[in-house]
């Protein structure tokens, strides 16, 4: 069992609190026996207070920034006291990234892009919005300040929360000066970034220890919205991950399972964090539907986090009785389940390594989000892994899309292969770095990227078609199915084909073309293959990760799925017969020898249109995944393959029925019928 570094508690709230300096009255309905009732009867053991918001404001007495003009006492203080004295923890907020205050004050001290713009929510002066702050400058400073402030006048809070962690390609008078004092060139891209990875050095080493300068097990996280895949130079700043993921608010319902899977191989302890809203931060009056915060928590204790549920306090400083109502529902069930996850540890089959972490980039991953999609709905327990994690507890390695092998990384996979893991490779991934040739035997020629493209050669997409063969297809396709991303042509020698490519007649152009979108394929196969297995190396043609992420078609993921059971047989944990649409997880809990297994179920659906939200981070073109009903899965059949023997099996909840079966090594679980959530002990015996 892994020693974490900071132990978190299971039931948080997030408690923002941007107040504008023009609304009156701040704080004066706040009551200190009414916010303890409110914060003990939605069994809440942890609360994060606001010292300074993006408004730049402080809510209490400050010799470094400015109290709240409509403030007249010491609200955190007040706060601070109300809820230690009922045994909930209160780390302490400020807002790193953003203070509208102090741009107002020092304007030079805010972020300007190349172009002189400034950077941020509002780019111009007559823009509502929050001022992106440049770590180049004094600014900096001044922060650093506020923070040992707070950790002075609260030396016994429960940790620091520093929030809106970035840096753009700033070209303001401090970023200029550095970089020219630095030898970098403003002109050139790469040296702008250079300068924004420095002043973000730079900030977390100040912040992190003005945050600790009284107290050196000071708690700190540094949000930056998502914890960056392979960045790991900056986790020795970090004494726990929050992992920001609102799925209402634009991140979807499986991005926290795939932030989960990754933060769970670190040493850091972790917490999943949603909201109470409908939409996402910053929202007043909207009120997310009880069920949907049920299955949010259920499915953070599932992926091995602790819970935080993000509210946002009214200026009069009252907690708002239906949202705690809501709440309440969903950290009472947390509160009685916690006994079977404290301590608990994932188990996977396979990891996936990730596109993001070997790119360098962030967020923005299409191979890592398909890859992951991909397991999910087909059942399969995998982890997301870095290069500099261990790859021997994984029986197989998906290198998803894009991962081309340098020679560091070569070492490591043939070691891996040489102690009996296997590969699951994907489009360019398997190729060498600066080679058009695969750096393993996988059993076929390599003859670059296919030439057919549907109308725009620079676009990069495909134009070809695939027939798996018989037992990897679809059970509804048994014909060549389209597919949208270009192949990379090989043609299988002494491996085991997956399955023919056919082409097209022709690719789309002024002077010959099919129909509305693609040209047809020619009815003999083109002699090239969508794919081959040779040994322990499993490799797909086409980039079908990234494709199945885009396209969503059902029979890509099925010929996926299918590829990679054949490929782990019997090494595979377990097996179900769930929908694509329900989740299972499986955790051990060595302090009492047991393992717990996880069924999670709640239909989502898209409703609304295009949200635009003025000021938030939900807008941008997606509607709105809203869970309501929790329907039961019924007849639901479990197959696990656990070391040793088995003993007691248990459900949490009496009420959920089941049988248990022993045969052959293998322990099979039948479930009459669950709703939301079901958890089951199994004792070793």
């Amino acid at each position: 069992m892994k020693e974490l570094m900071t132990q978190l508690r299971f039931r948080q709230i997030h408690l923002d609190f941007h107040t504008s300096p023009a609304i009156p009255g701040i704080g004066v309905d706040f009551e200190k026996k009414e916010w303890q009732a409110c914060l003990k009867s939605a069994a809440v053991d942890s609360v994060t207070l606001f010292a300074k918001c993006h408004h730049g404001v402080s809510y209490h007495p400050t010799g470094v920034g400015r109290m709240h003009p409509h403030l007249e006492f010491d609200l955190l203080k007040a706060q601070y006291e109300a809820t230690k004295e009922i045994g909930v923890n209160a780390p302490i907020y400020l807002s790193a990234g953003v203070d509208n205050l102090a741009s107002e004050i020092h304007p030079e001290w805010r972020e300007v892009d190349k172009g002189g713009r400034y950077t941020g929510w509002a780019r111009s002066p007559l823009e509502a919005g929050f001022h992106m702050m440049d770590f180049h400058s004094p600014y900096l400073d001044y922060l650093c300040e506020q923070i040992r402030e707070v950790v002075e006048l609260f030396p016994d809070c429960d940790g620091i929360f520093l929030d809106i962690i970035t840096q753009s390609q700033s070209c303001g008078r401090w970023s200029l000066e550095f970089m020219q004092a630095n030898g970098l060139d403003p002109k050139v891209e790469a040296d702008r970034k250079e300068s924004s990875r420095l002043a973000l050095e730079k900030y977390y080493k100040m912040t992190t220890e003005a945050a600790r300068s009284g107290r050196p097990d000071m708690p700190v996280f540094h949000n930056a919205g998502h914890i960056p895949r392979g960045q790991r130079s900056i986790l020795q700043y970090f004494s726990h991950l929050e992992l920001e993921s609102l799925p209402t608010g634009g991140w979807g319902y499986d991005h926290f399972p795939m932030s989960a899977k990754y933060a769970c191989n670190l040493e850091h302890d972790f917490l999943g964090m949603t909201g109470k809203f409908h939409t996402t931060w910053g929202e007043f009056g909207g009120y997310k539907h009880p069920n949907a915060l049920r299955y949010e928590c259920a499915a953070m204790l599932a992926y091995g986090a602790k819970c935080s549920v993000g509210d946002q306090l009214h200026p009069n400083g009252k907690l708002d009785p239906s949202t705690y109502e809501i709440i309440g529902a969903a950290y009472r069930e947390v509160e009685a389940k916690e006994a079977w996850c404290k301590g608990a540890e994932q188990v996977f089959d396979l990891g996936v390594l990730s596109s993001e972490a070997e790119s360098g980039s962030f967020r923005d991953s299409p191979a890592d989000e398909g890859a992951c999609r991909v397991l999910l709905e087909g059942h399969i327990l995998f982890g997301l892994v870095d290069r500099q994690m261990d790859f021997a507890p994984y029986k197989a390695l998906v290198l998803p899309d894009d991962i081309r092998i340098d020679s560091e990384l070569k070492n490591k996979l043939d070691s891996y292969l040489a102690q009996g893991g296997k590969l699951i490779l994907s489009g360019e991934s398997g190729l060498e770095k600066d080679a058009e040739r695969f750096a393993f035997d996988i059993g076929a020629d390599y003859e670059g990227l296919s030439p057919y493209f549907p109308d725009d050669e620079e676009a990069n997409r495909g134009h070809d078609y695939v027939l798996p063969v018989e037992t990897l297809r679809a059970d509804f396709v048994n014909q060549p199915q389209i597919m949208y991303d270009r192949s990379h042509r090989i043609r299988v020698t002494t491996g085991a084909s997956l399955g023919d490519i056919y082409d097209p007649y022709f690719n789309r152009t002024w002077e010959h073309f099919c129909s509305h979108q693609h040209t047809p394929n020619q009815p003999e196969a083109s002699g090239y293959h969508c794919g081959v297995r040779k040994g322990n190396i499993l490799y797909f043609s086409h980039p079908v990760f990234r494709h199945y992420r885009q396209y969503g078609a059902v029979a890509y993921r099925e010929f996926i799925i299918r590829a990679i059971r054949s490929l782990l047989g019997t090494d595979l944990s377990l097996e179900t017969n769930l929908p694509s649409t329900a989740r299972i997880s499986l955790t051990r809990q060595p302090a009492h020898n047991r393992h717990v297994l996880h069924l999670l179920y709640a239909p989502t659906i898209s409703r609304g249109g295009v949200v635009q939200l003025s000021g938030g981070n939900a807008s941008g073109g997606r509607s709105v995944e809203v869970i309501e009903e929790l329907p039961s899965l019924h007849d639901v059949n479990v197959c696990l393959k656990l070391p040793g023997s088995v003993g007691k099996i248990e459900a949490l909840d009496p009420a959920v029925e089941f049988v248990s079966e022993q045969s052959d090594g293998k322990v099979e679980i039948k479930v009459v019928q669950f709703s939301c959530h079901a958890m089951f002990a199994i004792a070793a015996d």
